[in-house]
């Protein structure tokens, strides 16, 4: 029941595998077994793609942590962590093929109250701007930027924290701004935005543009279906609806990173001190940062690396991915399960042993962004969304879709045509599920390569749209007025 496919369907697998897509289900959230127990430094989805800021041509780079925030607990609300060293690492020229860093994009967070005497933890009041007089916690942070050639640190600014989605005490992030009614649907201009996250965009030195605070989970997957025996329903339903993560997002000028004639990678880490000294009066942190979770393209540590590796993959470094977890990249176990479970009498299977062509796109482990293009192409809030909708030609199938874009320094399809989105680099909206499940159950070692089924776990939009704009990532969830399926 095998079949090659078409042409146009073979310049599709074989973009797959020349450009290091990640196959796997996608990211649930939940890698390790030790990172569960620390959600502030839990990371979620790294995206990274080609868009313009300020009309200056940039690479947006965004990292989610904290993930499943259920909108509006109290009295404590979830917030970055303070005592975590939040990074965003950029691989440029040789240190692409050496999982290497070139850059590294600190995040560092300080939290403090305007008043203690009080139960009343985040909010005195209704919040007007962000950082007034009601929002009693507050979170600022300064962005730096490691060169890591030259062993050099610099300050590229400070922003501020806006606050979570409550409900009542923050109602510029709802319908009619009114705390009573679900958060606002995606914009298609800054214009448009809330008046908390309009607040909470900063400029930065050198170009570079930021942000930090809740939003929407904008990953979707029916990620319960794929854990529970990988009996998929039809419609899958959306397990990351109705909750929050907060993002850092952060978009950089391509000229700081030597220009757009080429192709870099990106990851996240986040990392804790490695003494925690307690007292009665002051506990301390101190020692060197210690590396405590790693995020690239989604589910490499969650769907091949077994268990007794899982916590090791979170405390080591893309170099080390050949040595330490190439094994788990040619022999996937998941594809077994994907035969035994999903497959079975269907007269296909997936390749289980010799995966040359997994190993060569998750080896190592970070996404890759061709800054060569134009930007890329958007999603709102779906192709017939009145007021904002994909931008034209986006699927959210990328390639699949026929969602290309034209690369100045390599051939791609022919005449430079590469995809528009995941696996050249990962926009918010991709439907990395289908697009990963596809590629694993196909057979990328062979000329031309096998694709015997287009793969899918049923969801294929997210529960709230995208903005269209800067940090792009949806509106936080209302406390007051949500729901899961």
């Amino acid at each position: 029941m095998k079949r090659e496919l078409p042409i146009t369907h073979r310049c599709v697998a074989a973009a797959l595998a020349t450009l290091l897509a990640a196959p796997g289900f996608a990211s649930s959230h939940m890698d390790a077994p030790l990172i569960t127990r620390d959600p502030s430094a839990n990371t979620t989805d790294v995206y990274a793609f080609v868009q313009k800021e300020n009309d200056v041509k940039v690479l947006v780079t965004a990292l989610g942590v904290y993930p499943h925030q259920e909108p509006g607990i109290g009295p404590n609300k979830y917030n970055f962590d303070d005592n975590v060293l939040y990074e965003i690492h950029v691989a440029v020229g040789e240190d692409v093929a050496k999982g290497k860093p070139t850059f590294s994009y600190q995040f560092k967070f300080e939290t403090n109250f305007k008043n203690k005497d009080t139960i009343l933890q985040s909010y005195l009041g209704v919040v007007n701007d962000v950082g007034d007089a009601a929002q009693n916690l507050t979170q600022t942070y300064s962005v730096f930027k490691v060169d890591h050639r030259h062993h050099s640190r610099v300050c590229l600014g400070s922003g501020v924290v806006p606050p979570n989605n409550e409900g009542n005490a923050t109602p510029f992030y709802n319908q009619d701004n009114n705390g009573e009614k679900p958060a606002r649907d995606g914009v298609a201009t800054e214009a448009e935005l809330d008046k908390y996250t309009r607040q909470s965009v900063r400029n930065l030195n050198r170009g570079y543009v930021a942000f930090a605070g809740q939003r929407d989970d904008g990953f979707y997957a029916d990620i319960q279906s794929v854990f529970d025996l990988l009996k998929l329903r039809n419609p899958g339903k959306d397990s990351q609806a109705g909750f929050n993560i907060h993002l850092m997002a952060l978009a950089i000028p391509v000229s700081e990173l030597g220009g757009d004639q080429q192709i870099v990678g990106v990851y996240a880490t986040t990392s804790r001190r490695q003494v925690r000294i307690t007292k009665e009066d002051d506990d301390k942190n101190a020692g060197r940062w210690v590396q405590v979770a790693r995020q690239g393209n989604p589910l490499f540590n969650e769907g091949l690396v077994a268990i007794a590796d899982k916590d090791l993959y979170s405390r080591t470094q893309p170099t080390q991915d050949k040595v330490l977890f190439q094994k788990y990249a040619e022999n996937p176990e998941l594809a077994k399960l994907i035969n035994a479970l999903v497959l079975a009498g269907s007269g296909i299977t997936a390749p289980e042993t010799g995966r040359s062509d997994i190993a060569g796109i998750y080896i190592p482990d970070l996404i890759k962004v061709d800054l060569s293009t134009g930007p890329c192409r958007l999603a709102g809030g779906g192709p017939t969304h009145p007021t904002n909708p994909d931008d034209a030609g986006f699927s959210r199938l990328g390639i699949f879709g026929g969602d290309t874009l034209v690369s100045a320094i390599q051939p791609g399809f022919g005449g430079g045509v590469i995809p528009g989105g995941w696996p050249n680099g990962r926009r918010f909206g991709d439907d990395v599920v289908d697009i990963a499940v596809t590629a694993l159950i196909g057979d990328l070692r062979v000329n031309p390569p096998v694709i015997p089924i287009l793969a899918g776990d049923g969801v294929d939009t997210n529960d709230m749209s995208y903005n269209k704009v800067f940090p792009y990532e949806s509106t936080p969830q209302n406390g007051r007025n949500h729901s899961h399926p």
